[in-house]
C-alpha cells in the first residue's frame, strides 16, 4: 500500500485540480498531460531499451493527422483512436531496422531525418494535410450523453489516458518484454547470448514508443482543435527528449516529472518577464550537470527522508 499511496494522492490531486484553475492554466495542464503520454513512449524506446529516437514528433504528427482527417470524413473518435496509434506503430517498426546496424549518433541522425521528411510531406501535401495552414475545427469526442467539448471534461479524459499509459508501461517493463529491453540496453552481445532476439525487441521498442506518441498526437489534435506541421517539427522531438532525460530515463516517474517541468516551468517563470528564458535554461543546465539521472533523484531523496522520519517515530 505504501508503494501506491503517492500515486493515489497524485491522481486525487489531478482530479480536483480543475476546480481551482483558470481557462489558460487548465489548458497548460491539459497540454502537460499529453506530453506525459508522449514521454512515456520515448521512455520505453530510450529509457528502457536504450534506442535513441529523435522523431517522436513525427509519430505524434501521424497520429494527429490520422485523427483530424478521419474525423472530417465522419468517423467516430473512438474508432479512429486505435488507428492513430497503430499507423505510427507501423512506421516505428520500420525505423527499428536501422537500429540493428547503427547506434548512438548515427541512429539519432536517421530518426531525425525521418522527422524532417514527415514535416516536409505535411507542408507540401496541401490537398491532404492543408499544408502550412493546417486543419481546423477538429471535433472532440463524446460517449453517449457525456460530451468532452468543455476544457474541464477533456482534461479529465486526458487524465484517464495518462493513468492508462502509466499503468500499461508499468506492466510492460515488469514483463518479459521489459526484461529483454533492459538486457539490450545494458549489453547487446550478452543479451543475444542469452537468447534475446535483437531484431524482434528493437523493432518492438520503436513500435511501442511510436504507438504511445500516436495516441498522444490524436489527443493533442482534439485538445487544440487545430493542427499544422509547425506542431510536429524536430524541435518538438527535442523537447520530448529533454522531458524524458530531465525527468529521469528508465523510471516510471521520469516522464511525469519531466513533462510537468518543461510544460509548466516556463509559465511559472514568466513573472521574471524578459529573464524567464535565461532562468529556465540555467535550471535545465544545472539539472543536466548535477543530476544526470534526472529529477527523479530528488524524489528518491524525499522518499528516503520521509521513510527515515517515519521509522524514527516508530
Amino acid at each position: 500500500m505504501n508503494k501506491w499511496l503517492p500515486w493515489i494522492i497524485l491522481i486525487i490531486i489531478g482530479f480536483i485540480l480543475p476546480r481551482f484553475l483558470g481557462d489558460y492554466t487548465l489548458y497548460v495542464m491539459s497540454l502537460s498531460l499529453v506530453y506525459i503520454i508522449l514521454t512515456v513512449g520515448l521512455n520505453i524506446t530510450l529509457g528502457y531499451a536504450g534506442q535513441i529516437s529523435l522523431c517522436q514528433a513525427s509519430f505524434m504528427g501521424i497520429g494527429a493527422y490520422t485523427m483530424a482527417l478521419l474525423l472530417k470524413q465522419g468517423w467516430s473518435f473512438w474508432l479512429i483512436l486505435p488507428f492513430s496509434g497503430l499507423i505510427p506503430c507501423f512506421f516505428g517498426a520500420i525505423l527499428g531496422f536501422p537500429a540493428l546496424k547503427w547506434k548512438d549518433h548515427y541512429l539519432a541522425l536517421i530518426t531525425l531525418a525521418f522527422n524532417i521528411i514527415t514535416f516536409l510531406v505535411t507542408q507540401q501535401e496541401k490537398d491532404i494535410t492543408g499544408g502550412p495552414t493546417g486543419i481546423s475545427n477538429i471535433l472532440r469526442p463524446s460517449i453517449g450523453p457525456l460530451k468532452f467539448n468543455s476544457d474541464a471534461n477533456y482534461y479529465y479524459l486526458l487524465l484517464l489516458f495518462v493513468i492508462l499509459a502509466i499503468l500499461s508501461s508499468y506492466w510492460l517493463i515488469n514483463s518479459k518484454w521489459g526484461r529483454a529491453f533492459e538486457a539490450i540496453r545494458q549489453n547487446e552481445l550478452a543479451a543475444k547470448a542469452h537468447g534475446v532476439s535483437l531484431l524482434s525487441y528493437k523493432l518492438l521498442a520503436f513500435a511501442l514508443g511510436a504507438f504511445y506518441s500516436g495516441i498522444g498526437g490524436a489527443l493533442f489534435a482534439s485538445l487544440l482543435r487545430y493542427i499544422s506541421p509547425d506542431s510536429f517539427t524536430m524541435f518538438t522531438s527535442f523537447e520530448i527528449l529533454i522531458m524524458t532525460v530531465i525527468g529521469g530515463m528508465g523510471r516510471i516517474e521520469g516522464p511525469i516529472i519531466g513533462a510537468l517541468l518543461i510544460t509548466i516551468g516556463p509559465e511559472v517563470l514568466r513573472v521574471a518577464e524578459s529573464f524567464y528564458l535565461i532562468i529556465y535554461s540555467l535550471i535545465l543546465i544545472f539539472v543536466m550537470l548535477f543530476m544526470r539521472k534526472g529529477l527523479v533523484v530528488v524524489l528518491d531523496r524525499v522518499r528516503g527522508a520521509l521513510s527515515a522520519a517515519i521509522e524514527k517515530k516508530r
